[in-house]
């Protein structure tokens, strides 16, 4: 088919390679304006921009698609180039933009949605990390007709992804980055051949997944210690969750950590024992043994080498 891809993130970049790989003719790419990252502060390129320029495909970097809104001249020229190209089809995963009507009319058969959970569940900006958050045993990707709404179109193909209790964010990104892409073009197959049929979604079930606040990082030790295992690993390795230990002045980011079947009546924040074994504290119920951790400034470092600098005296 010919179609224009709409993406940004590394889970994005990995549908774009797998649809040129599939054979599609992809003459232009929409994604986000580079932005500065690291410690410079340099104008970076989006991973799909920099896959869509080693393939050779033209880059469109509109800050806006809405022809009544801050920036009409970027997106009434977006408008004049997608109607040269007529596409069949328009992909959108994790672009960053909403969409206006006129975006969604355009191409022939529409917009299609790589959306990274089991919809209606988890619509929204952060369904890889509040499934795991949740303590959701699966997700998966959706394959959704894009319609006016937040993620609440049609959907066309589903695929499970399991969550078992050790997936952080990272590695459930991954795996559904990677089935997404075999998703969209086994879509697009189909509606180049027999065709899909579409699904209302249920109105049963929906949930929201909130955008990720830097505010949500730290720890409240008097949640469960279950609880506090799943938003560690749902937060692994944006925006990262992090506590406060008695010694240092700083919270210390926790990159992973367990909950413990066993019980204790210490106040919540308590340190329990340090040891190569874990750093454990009390929590609302049970006990939180944190396993591998990061000094500000610091390097991660497992915490058999955390705690030789750091020997708090137990109940502190």
């Amino acid at each position: 088919m010919r179609l224009v891809f709409a993406g940004t993130p590394d889970f994005a970049r990995l549908a774009l390679e797998a649809l040129l790989a599939a054979g599609h003719e992809v003459p232009l790419v929409l994604t986000q304006p580079d932005r500065p990252a690291g410690r410079g502060l340099k104008l970076t390129p989006s991973p799909v921009k920099q896959a869509a320029l080693a393939a050779g495909i033209e880059v469109a970097q509109p800050r806006s698609l809405r022809l009544d809104g801050r920036y009409p001249d970027e997106a009434q020229a977006a408008r004049e180039r997608l109607e040269a190209i007529a596409p069949d089809v328009m992909v959108v995963a994790a672009y960053g933009l909403i969409l206006p009507q006129w975006t969604l009319d355009l191409p022939r058969l529409g917009c299609l949605n790589i959306h990274a959970s089991l919809l209606p569940r988890w619509r929204g900006a952060a369904p890889i990390q509040r499934a795991i958050e949740a303590g959701d045993t699966r997700t998966g990707v959706t394959i959704m007709q894009m319609d006016a709404g937040l993620d609440t179109g049609d959907m066309l193909l589903e695929t499970v992804v399991p969550i078992d209790g050790d997936t952080t964010a990272a590695a459930l990104h991954d795996a559904l980055a990677r089935s997404g892409a075999d998703a969209i073009v086994q879509a697009l197959e189909a509606l180049a051949g027999a065709g899909l049929t579409p699904r209302k979604q249920p109105e049963d079930g929906v949930t929201y997944a909130a955008k990720l606040e830097k505010s949500e990082a730290a720890l409240d030790l008097s949640q469960p210690a279950e609880v506090l295992a799943r938003r560690i690993r749902a937060f692994n390795p944006v925006p990262g969750a992090t506590v406060r230990l008695a010694g240092l002045d700083d919270p210390v980011k926790v990159w992973q950590a367990q909950a413990l079947p066993q019980q204790t009546t210490a106040a919540p924040g308590t340190v329990l024992s340090a040891s190569s074994a874990g750093v454990d504290l009390a929590t609302g119920e049970g006990v939180l043994r944190l396993l591998e951790l990061q000094k500000a400034g610091g390097k991660r470092q497992p915490v058999d080498v955390f705690v030789r600098g750091w020997q708090p005296v137990a109940g502190a």
